[in-house]
């Protein structure tokens, strides 16, 4: 195991989740536990073998664990421990810290639908206004619930049953367009955007002022 033999929590931050690709490892457990083909899916890009190394290496460290899986599925499910939940405020504060470098967009740079949970995390993570709610945002890629409420934001991946406002749209960027106040939710369908349910939801959660 490569280390930079610092006596520093920094430094053996970096020796446990400081390697290319593990962070972002943690940004797809955040929003579910995932099998590998999951894994290999929402990181584009990286080789199977690395993502094997990195998986290994992070169990071992205690980040993240795996769950045998029940017949008749054979792949088994990684998921965080306590101790890899507990970056959740530090991949926020990146994104955060990252979000000015998206404008312009780097030419090539791919995107998936699912990827929206980590703005809308930073969007919503210091409001403490929210109102009791759940919406349903389906981008044209894996469904997203946003749950917000006094406790603060969660975005995970499914489907919820009884979503209070449903949002639907095949252009991502419309989305956080929505939450920023770019859009207005009585504009959304002259973007391609369908609003279904409870509207005044969505007036709630607008942020303006960030982009």
């Amino acid at each position: 195991m490569r280390t930079y033999g610092q006596l520093c929590g920094a430094a053996r931050a970096l020796d446990v989740i400081g390697d290319r690709w593990s962070l972002l490892i943690v940004r797809e457990l955040l929003v579910r536990p995932c099998r590998y083909t999951d894994l290999r899916s929402g990181l584009p890009g990286i080789a199977s073998n690395l993502l094997a190394e990195r998986l290994r290496q992070l169990e071992t460290d205690g980040v993240i664990e795996r769950e045998a899986a029940t017949p008749p599925v054979a792949t088994p499910v990684y998921r965080l421990t306590d101790r890899g939940r507990a970056l959740h405020p530090v991949i926020r504060e990146l994104g955060r810290w990252g979000a000015p470098l998206l404008d312009p967009p780097p030419q090539d740079a791919v995107f998936q639908a699912h990827w929206l949970a980590l703005p809308l995390d930073v969007l919503l993570a210091d409001r403490t206004d929210l109102p009791e709610a759940i919406v349903q945002i389906d981008a044209g890629g894996l469904p997203l619930i946003l749950h917000t409420g006094p406790e603060g934001v969660t975005v995970t991946i499914g489907r919820a049953p009884d979503p209070r406002l449903t949002i639907t749209t095949y252009e991502p960027r419309h989305i956080l367009a929505l939450f920023t106040g770019r859009i207005a939710p009585g504009n959304a369908a002259d973007h391609g955007v369908n609003l279904t349910g409870d509207v005044a939801v969505l007036e709630q959660l607008v942020t303006p002022g960030h982009h």
